[in-house]
């Protein structure tokens, strides 16, 4: 796993240890930066169920100004610490060892709001309506944002999801990218 693009080009990613954890593959990581375009510099982002913090890591190395980590095992945690310093992000980055619904009404209180939103949450676990939903009750998405959500490709997500339109989807074998914006 490395950094695809910009000015962490190339830099070698760690993977927490077990099999908790599903790094996106590099492979739908190019893609989905592909269909993103150019990554607003002046842009914060939420990289939930973080992982590796390899995506978060990837908006950072395209331009973002800050992204927020929030995993609630102290493996990835470490794992995106390691990978922060390693990439020399750690000043743009804030790191939160928490529960996901947790995290997002404290960021809801401190009023943020983002331009992108990076969900990959365990499959099967019905997590990613409830997540929606909490993002869209502490207004968490910018009116110009978009939510990316990876998952199992036989989940189907409806068109619209509360205050959410589906702006496409693309499929990768067993894995689906699919983003979301507000109506």
């Amino acid at each position: 796993m490395r950094v695809i693009s910009g000015s962490r080009k190339g830099h070698r990613l760690k993977s927490p240890k077990g099999l908790d954890t599903r790094p996106t593959q590099d492979r739908i990581k190019e893609s989905l930066f592909n269909i993103l375009g150019d990554i607003k510099e002046d842009s914060l982002v939420l990289d939930l169920f973080s992982g590796s913090g390899s995506v978060g890591i990837e908006f950072l190395s395209r331009g973002s100004k800050e992204c927020y980590f929030i995993d609630n095992s102290l493996n990835s945690i470490k794992t995106i610490g390691y990978n922060l310093d390693a990439t020399n992000f750690n000043e743009k980055s804030k790191v939160y060892k928490n529960d996901v619904f947790k995290a997002i009404q404290i960021l809801g209180k401190k009023n943020m709001n983002f331009h992108y939103i990076f969900m990959d949450p365990p499959y099967r676990k019905n997590l990613i309506l409830s997540v929606l939903e909490s993002i869209c009750e502490n207004n968490l998405l910018k009116n110009e944002g978009i939510i990316i959500i990876e998952h199992e490709s036989e989940l189907i997500l409806d068109t619209h999801i509360f205050a959410l339109n589906k702006v496409d989807e693309r499929i990768y074998g067993d894995k689906t990218i699919t983003f979301m914006n507000k109506h």
